[in-house]
């Protein structure tokens, strides 16, 4: 990696960080919010709902898009948009108003994550996408586990608003970053190429993406239920305060993060499809383990559980789909299609947990999802069954950023 392709992966590495702290600071606070406002358990799925809904309609659009156009103009929009969401959520209340603010800033997210993550992709040295991408994504589990914790002082010592002010700096602060230090489009390798990204039809029809993005839906399922109603089992259940709330969502996505680069590192020395189904098979068992949590420390182990699973099998997955989106000459568009996979997950996972938790019993939103991981570790089996993902790899050295 030249000197250049570091200076974007610094600028991309800590614009994302601060933008993914700020939603992490909110995101957990509001099932609770919701709820103390009246709503239902449906609705509280509607607000995680509406967010994905919207972000799964154009991340497909964006992220082709950015095959054609470039990427910073997309990544700058989207970071500035994140900000004046914050604002939206200080101005208006209400069960039904927050549904809609989720909804616009779905659309803002669309124009980032993918984005991004097709960027680093861009610049992601051959048999080092397992280490890049698991760095990379360092960046978000931490943010993401920061977030919580701080929101949770922050309400307690201040306010939900207080809250909403950090979100709209930090999402600031991303889009300056990005802004002054990114070259300039006409730079970008995507543009430099010239050449029109691959279709639709191709790509849809790759088993081995397919295979992915499943994988990829079926872990996030298990974060909408674990993000959209760990919350309110805790409080319901053991009447946890909101930093001790924090603390369990903070945990999940901290130890994730904390282990995406050694285990990045593994997935370019290792089998990449078998770090994929342990992986899966961890998460699997973790979120079982919500069903019979007793009190606050199950809760927490679970939650560390996990985050160990994620952070196995997300480094290894994301370093296959490099290295797709490399072939297939459309890292965008890939890196598109697993997000849309992320989004139509936590769709899923908070509004089959929402419907649970109105029919039956919370806690068997739990058992609920752990199958829905297990059939994920399955279809993924099926659908790389004769594919190699660890083509590529480089032979065992120290665990340094490459140079050159």
């Amino acid at each position: 990696m030249n000197a250049i392709d570091r200076k974007i992966f610094g600028t991309l590495f800590f614009s994302i960080f601060a933008a993914v702290t700020g939603v992490g600071i909110v995101v957990p606070l509001l099932p609770v919010y919701a709820h103390d406002l009246g709503a239902s358990g449906l609705y509280i799925g509607l607000i995680f709902g509406a967010f994905s809904l919207s972000r799964t309609f154009f991340l497909p659009y964006f992220g082709r898009r950015s095959d054609k156009k470039g990427r910073k103009p997309f990544i700058v929009a989207g970071l500035f948009s994140y900000a004046v969401v914050s604002v939206a959520f200080i101005l208006f209340t209400g069960v039904e108003s927050l549904i809609v603010i989720r909804f616009f800033q779905g659309i803002t997210s669309a124009m980032i994550m993918p984005v991004v993550q097709a960027y680093v992709g861009d610049i992601t040295p051959t048999g080092k996408e397992g280490w890049v991408m698991g760095l990379f994504n360092m960046s978000l589990f931490i943010g993401l586990s920061a977030g919580p914790l701080i929101g949770g002082v922050i309400k307690d010592r201040f306010s939900l608003n207080g809250a909403f002010v950090c979100m709209g700096v930090l999402s600031l602060v991303g889009f300056v970053l990005s802004l002054v230090f990114l070259p300039p489009t006409a730079e970008e390798r995507v543009v430099k190429r010239g050449r029109p990204p691959l279709g639709w039809s191709q790509i849809l029809s790759d088993r081995t993406i397919a295979g992915l993005f499943l994988f990829r839906l079926a872990y996030t399922a298990c974060i909408g239920i674990i993000w959209g109603f760990l919350p309110v089992f805790a409080d319901m259940e053991f009447s946890v305060s909101a930093s001790g709330i924090g603390i369990l969502v903070m945990l999940g996505v901290l130890v994730s993060g904390v282990v995406q680069v050694p285990m990045g590192w593994l997935a370019d020395r290792l089998n990449r499809k078998s770090m994929i189904i342990l992986g899966g098979l961890v998460v699997t068992g973790a979120v079982y383990a919500f069903k019979h949590a007793a009190g606050f420390q199950d809760m927490f182990w679970a939650s560390v559980v996990f985050g160990i699973g994620g952070g196995i099998a997300m480094p290894a997955l994301m370093a296959a789909a490099v290295l797709q989106g490399s072939r297939r000459e459309a890292m965008g568009s890939v890196m598109a299609l697993l997000t849309v996979g992320h989004s139509l997950g936590m769709l899923v996972g908070s509004v089959m947990a929402g419907v649970m938790m109105d029919w039956f019993q919370l806690r068997q939103a739990f058992i609920l999802g752990a199958l829905v991981m297990a059939a994920g570790t399955v279809l993924f089996t099926a659908c790389t069954w004769r594919t190699d993902l660890s083509r590529g790899t480089v032979p065992a050295a120290p665990p340094q950023i490459p140079e050159g």
